[in-house]
């Protein structure tokens, strides 16, 4: 039997993963968001969103017209979320160096996930730096999930030692 962890006290200013919602929110997300990989900047904008979900630290998604798309190539194979619908993946090329499924998107998300379609999200632990005005990120551990943590982020977070079933 597993059971819900105890939320960590959060401070002014912080959100706590356990008072998102399930299913998860999406929400517009005005600030600067950057990364940098092999030393390219790859990506920037200030008009991304943010997928919100019990027990992961958000999730940004890009919009096109803030990434290098000429670094991104489309990768075989998909995955599925109840929520969003069909992701696909990318790998990222930059120079000589390859990150491989870096990068997914969701070509025709469901209903109340439309505005991200064909906007893409990354990986931060394989990046130079991801940053959210100008604060660099921590990735959600684990290796699987995407999400990406500030100082205002406040878990435990799903994909932490002993998170399996959460």
């Amino acid at each position: 039997m597993f059971s819900r962890p105890a939320p960590l006290p959060i401070k002014p200013g912080q959100e706590s993963v356990w008072g998102y919602p399930r299913p998860p929110r999406l929400e517009h997300c005005p600030k600067q968001i950057e990364i940098v990989f092999n030393g390219v900047a790859i990506a920037s904008t200030n008009n991304s969103y943010r997928v919100l979900e019990t027990s992961h630290p958000p999730v940004y998604y890009l919009p096109p017209q803030g990434l290098r798309l000429d670094l991104l190539q489309p990768e075989s194979g998909q995955s599925f979320c109840e929520w969003k619908g069909v992701a696909k993946y990318y790998n990222l090329v930059v120079g000589d160096k390859v990150a491989k499924k870096v990068a997914w998107y969701y070509p025709t998300p469901t209903p109340a996930f439309a505005a991200i379609a064909q906007y893409v999200a990354f990986y931060a632990q394989p990046m130079d730096i991801c940053s959210i005005d100008g604060e660099q990120v921590t990735p959600q551990p684990g290796g699987f999930y995407g999400g990406w943590i500030t100082e205002n982020i406040v878990g435990p977070f799903k994909g932490e030692p002993g998170s399996f079933g959460w």
